[in-house]
């Protein structure tokens, strides 16, 4: 049993960045640095997002996030319908090649303290995934192991392996082999 468990965690293909954004099937977002912050906030709404990527000149030059909202409205100078994002955007994105294995990108998230990373392939950017996402990814993979090892051993697995009967019928058996002598 040992050796098909290992033989069988070696089989499942490690999930890579690629595979989480298959499953994510969201488009990329961004604005141009110009666009004013309650436009984007209004783009964020619309489309579900939690950070807009920004945009000068076909290049991704800054990242801005529901908690930057939070941290500039602490700031005086900060208006909804005057401040553009190239003013308050994290000018720091991560990035990772499409093939990094989800464990990589959980030791990024983990040790760079960073909650979204921008996938690249080639020279072009095809997706953003944050923490939330390698997070999902990680428990629908362990939900699938334990189903998997539940099957493997489950209750059923016991009861059917019989010991308990095996054990019974041999006492039965030199119960009778002994009456006979």
């Amino acid at each position: 049993m040992f050796i098909y468990l290992f033989l069988n965690s070696e089989a499942h293909a490690m999930k890579t960045a690629k595979d989480i954004l298959k499953e994510k099937r969201h488009e990329m977002v961004y604005v141009p640095e110009n666009t004013v912050i309650q436009d984007v906030i209004s783009q964020m709404l619309q489309h579900k997002i939690g950070a807009m990527l920004v945009k000068k000149d076909d290049q991704f030059i800054g990242i801005w996030t529901e908690r930057d909202l939070l941290r500039n409205c602490l700031d005086p100078k900060f208006d909804l319908k005057t401040s553009t994002i190239g003013e308050y955007m994290d000018p720091k994105i991560v990035s990772a090649p499409v093939d990094t294995p989800i464990e990589k990108l959980q030791d990024m998230y983990l040790g760079l303290f960073i909650r979204h990373i921008l996938i690249i392939r080639g020279l072009s950017y095809i997706g953003l995934l944050s923490i939330g996402d390698i997070l999902r990814a990680l428990l629908l993979e362990k939900d699938k192991e334990i189903k998997e090892l539940n099957k493997i051993a489950g209750w059923e697995y016991y009861e059917n392996w019989g010991w308990h009967h095996q054990y019974q019928e041999k006492k039965s058996q030199q119960k009778k082999d002994s009456s006979k002598n």
